[in-house]
């Protein structure tokens, strides 16, 4: 089955202790639409200004993946610079200049509109409404949102997450979303919003999964083990794609807590395997039998 991936495309400069390269490609649906495609077929929806490079397209399409819904109009992209500091988990926004972005309303062609597998990707939670509201009832909805949204758009935030059946955000902005200080209430909270399951990353140190208490649905997974971190930029976004990705895969008719503790474990190995260089290099030269050595390492190194 394919995903349908809605969110932003953008031009990064990112700075780290050791180096720093400018016109990179990035943007949350840029990163989760190829991290997808390494499990299934995806469909991109997002914008882009006239001096979008024609390489970064050619290497959507390379990946299989589905371009009718992306846009492309007279402007400047969307451009965002970031500077990492020593400990890479401190990231600095250096500049945003959202260009043609600032005035994007998602539109979803007619063959899009029926698709089962939904990732809303890092936009206004208004936005991400108006995408559902194009659409019949999707199997599955993977929303991920961010501290910004939380704070200027709650309303709107928490009116989508009455349709979505999986939000993912960070253990900061878990506790921000429902004035938490524990990860577990703060789960719980969010799954009294509307969305069945909560996936809460919690960066170097992995992520947890929460389903139905009464169930006992939790899992908690690692983050893979890495001496050499290059570029953190986009590791929640491939994430967030591997995992929709590996749902639309096995394509059952509903969707378990097993099901869905595979699919954190493919969205951390493509996310463990992103920060190895930067923007999307390391994906570009990525094969899928590292994808499915480093998923069998996973579970290696998660028994005990």
């Amino acid at each position: 089955m394919p995903v349908l991936i809605v969110g932003s495309i953008a031009l990064d400069t990112v700075k780290t202790p050791a180096e720093e390269h400018a016109d990179l490609l990035g943007g949350s649906a840029s990163y989760a639409s190829v991290a997808a495609s390494f499990f299934t077929s995806a469909q991109l929806v997002g914008i882009v200004g006239s001096d979008f490079p024609q390489a970064h397209v050619d290497y959507f399409q390379s990946r299989q993946i589905d371009l009718e819904g992306l846009q492309k109009v007279a402007g400047e992209s969307f451009r965002w610079s970031g500077e990492y500091m020593t400990d890479m988990n401190v990231r600095e926004t250096r500049s945003v200049a959202l260009n043609v972005f600032e005035h994007f309303t998602p539109h979803l062609p007619e063959s899009y509109r029926q698709t089962p597998f939904v990732l809303l990707a890092n936009i206004a939670p208004a936005l991400q409404s108006h995408v559902l509201d194009q659409m019949a009832r999707p199997r599955f909805v993977v929303v991920d949102t961010m501290d910004l949204w939380i704070t200027i758009a709650k309303p709107d935030l928490l009116a989508l997450l009455a349709r979505v059946d999986l939000l993912i955000l960070n253990d900061s902005e878990a506790k921000l979303l429902t004035d938490e200080t524990n990860l577990i209430r703060a789960a719980e909270a969010i799954r009294g919003y509307g969305p069945q399951y909560v996936a809460i990353k919690k960066g170097e140190h992995g992520c947890l999964l929460f389903g139905d208490p009464a169930k006992q649905e939790f899992f908690s997974c690692p983050a893979f083990p890495l001496a050499n971190l290059h570029d953190p930029t986009g590791a929640g976004d491939c994430f967030a794609g591997g995992l929709i990705g590996q749902l639309a895969r096995e394509d059952t008719p509903e969707i378990t807590f097993e099901q869905l503790k595979r699919a954190v474990v493919s969205g951390s190995v493509v996310a463990s395997f992103n920060v190895e260089a930067f923007s999307l290099e390391r994906l570009r030269t990525l094969e899928p039998k590292e994808v499915e050595d480093r998923y069998l390492e996973f579970g290696r190194i998660s028994r005990f």
